[in-house]
């Protein structure tokens, strides 16, 4: 199992099941490429790193492997699918045709104060995550943000959509940028954003969200 002892995997939050934390860890380490294309990890070597049974962590790959980010690989774990550059264009294309005009729409309407203070929360884990190198963390808060922003169009449907294609993409050019320290330029787009969504500049909003999505086939996937 190649691969596996180069892992930094977070500790457990807690927050939700056994079973959801880890499956929420590991989407963020395939997303991130913390867990590698082509590499087979067993559920035993992962679940020793999380210091919990192998069961939640088999389970937590299924539901991974159901989602299209990992192959079962009989009597021996799971390996990470490869996703062309083509798959990713695709991807991408269908992130900025869903989200962009979406956001807009928000912005006409109007962020609620209260929604605004927990966006803003995420907003400064996501920098903080990107401050200390912590990828899987980085990724996490960073889906928790769009998705609850995204949450403000009353359409469930449209949010389980980008949830999925965001889940299918890869930026596997983070390391690189939090190596340079240029990480925590990209992750504080999120704060302007926020800023620009409670001016009420929704030209802003719509420029900054298509170049916040752009990134991930220009500076976060090099």
């Amino acid at each position: 199992m190649s691969g596996e002892n180069a892992l930094t995997l977070p500790a457990l939050a807690g927050r939700r099941s056994l079973r959801e934390e880890i499956t929420r860890t590991l989407r963020a380490a395939v997303i991130s490429g913390e867990l590698r294309p082509g590499v087979v990890y067993s559920a035993p070597s992962l679940a020793a790193q999380f210091g919990v049974s192998a069961t939640p962590v088999r389970e937590a790959m299924l539901d991974l492997a159901n989602e299209g980010l990992v192959d079962t690989v009989r009597n021996k774990g799971f390996r990470v699918t490869q996703v062309s550059e083509k798959d990713l264009d695709e991807l991408s294309e269908l992130r900025a045709l869903i989200e962009v005009p979406t956001v807009r729409r928000i912005a006409e309407t109007g962020v609620p104060d209260a929604v605004l203070g927990e966006l803003r929360a995420l907003a400064t884990e996501i920098e903080d995550a990107a401050g200390r190198r912590d990828l899987i963390a980085h990724v996490n808060a960073d889906m928790e943000f769009h998705l609850r922003l995204l949450s403000l169009s009353g359409n469930h449907r449209l949010v389980e959509t980008v949830r999925s294609l965001r889940a299918r993409s890869r930026i596997y050019g983070l390391r690189t940028l939090a190596s340079r320290d240029a990480l925590v330029p990209s992750a504080h787009e999120h704060a302007e954003l926020l800023d620009l969504l409670s001016s009420g500049d929704t030209d802003g909003v719509e420029d900054l969200m298509r170049r916040h999505i752009g990134h991930v086939r220009t500076i976060w996937a090099e």
